[in-house]
């Protein structure tokens, strides 16, 4: 069967049992929440706050303790140190059958050896439901994920993308307030993953639940939070919605994480009032000299950072400066003309065509460091620069973002 068609399965159920058959969301607070594995700290006293209803995903790299953060909240690992709480119930003790959750795991973790209906089944049994309600809530639930004429079939007669439905319809049909998913998407093609993220999407809107999701994948955050948890070496470095993350990274290793952002490292020699809620800061950068962005007011003399995004800079074919035949894309210009420019010298060291995009690699001519550029493909085909080419870059300081740490 294919995944969908014109219609995603979630369409098939109406409103009204729709509603029916919805928990009621609870929001998801962590407490200075710390997990430790011997000597091994793999979460350091972390406080976060997950509305009702919204869709979270912890971002980060493997290892940085998104994983545990999630099986904390469902009880399957003890906490250290720390209070867990869903809804105003404080729950850190209690064992996952008595918090009103469910998880739905990476393998999906679906019995081989019983039938689709049978695995759907399994959680509203071990609940004591009674016979005439599992055979009600059952097939809805299949026909609600587009999967009804599967129920007889076992796992391994299905597509990926089908057990993967199939592990979703087994985890809302014991109607939890808050879903947990770790890493649902990974074992799916690139293609398959894209849909069934409008899919993963579609069902958490229909129900209204609160959705905790653990992934690494940068877009997979992107297209389906409400609320983007970026963690690190068992922190947390950021809390933000989607666009305020891609727009304002809060530290150096996040502008890293989510976009190839270009970093360059200082001191603070001098800030300025813009009548903003952000101050123009100066920073001295070791081999470039001054660079300028926009961020908070900080002490002269700290250590910082500023990002630049590779879609905002702009070239110019002349290694001397810019002129009439500069090239510009992304809107760049716009920019530029409005604020304190920032300008170094460069040589394009490679070119690489992804698609939609080409990635352009850059090195300074000062000090060596790596830049990144990026354009719309059919803008490069056109620049006429090539590798080995020494070439102008600048940006506007409205556009490059302040790190203080």
């Amino acid at each position: 069967m294919a995944l969908s068609t014109t219609k995603s399965p979630v369409s098939v159920a109406t409103e009204h049992s729709v509603a029916d058959r919805k928990a009621e969301a609870a929001g998801v607070s962590l407490r200075s929440v710390t997990k430790k594995y011997g000597s091994f700290t793999a979460i350091q006293d972390i406080t976060l706050d997950i509305p009702a209803g919204a869709y979270c995903c912890l971002l980060g790299p493997s290892g940085c303790g998104k994983t545990t953060a999630l099986r904390m909240i469902a009880g399957h690992e003890t906490v250290t140190k720390g209070e867990v709480y869903i809804g105003e119930r404080q729950v850190t003790h209690l064992p996952p059958a008595k918090r009103n959750t469910a998880m739905m795991f990476q393998n999906y973790a679906l019995f081989p050896h019983k039938t689709i209906w049978q695995n759907v089944e399994f959680g509203l049994k071990m609940q004591r439901v009674s016979a005439r309600d599992r055979q009600q809530r059952v097939g809805e639930i299949l026909e609600l994920v587009g999967l009804s004429h599967t129920a007889k079939r076992r796992p391994d007669m299905l597509s990926g993308g089908q057990q993967q439905r199939i592990a979703l319809a087994r985890a809302l049909v014991t109607r939890p307030q808050v879903l947990m998913l770790d890493e649902p998407l990974s074992a799916l093609d690139e293609n398959l993953r894209v849909r069934m993220r409008g899919e993963l999407r579609n069902i958490q809107q229909q129900f209204k639940l609160t959705f905790i999701q653990v992934t690494h994948h940068v877009e997979e955050a992107f297209s389906l939070s409400d609320q983007v948890v970026v963690m690190n070496h068992g922190h947390i470095d950021q809390v933000a919605t989607p666009t305020a993350l891609f727009n304002a990274p809060a530290s150096q290793f996040v502008a890293k994480f989510i976009g190839d952002n270009n970093i360059f490292t200082g001191k603070v020699v001098g800030t300025s009032s813009n009548k903003t809620d952000r101050e123009l800061i100066e920073l001295d950068v070791e081999g470039v000299g001054p660079i300028f962005c926009q961020g908070i007011p900080t002490p002269r003399g700290s250590e910082a950072a500023c990002s630049i995004r590779p879609d905002l800079i702009e070239l110019s074919p002349s290694p001397d400066g810019f002129s009439n035949n500069a090239f510009s894309t992304n809107g760049a210009t716009s920019s530029l003309s409005a604020t304190r420019i920032n300008a170094v010298t460069a040589r394009v060291t490679d070119v690489e065509m992804t698609g939609y995009v080409t990635r352009v690699s850059l090195v300074l001519a000062a000090t060596g460091q790596a830049l990144l550029y990026k354009a719309r493909t059919t803008d490069w085909a056109n620049a006429n620069l090539t590798v080995g080419q020494a070439v102008s870059v600048r940006w506007a300081a409205s556009d490059c973002v302040f790190l203080p740490y």
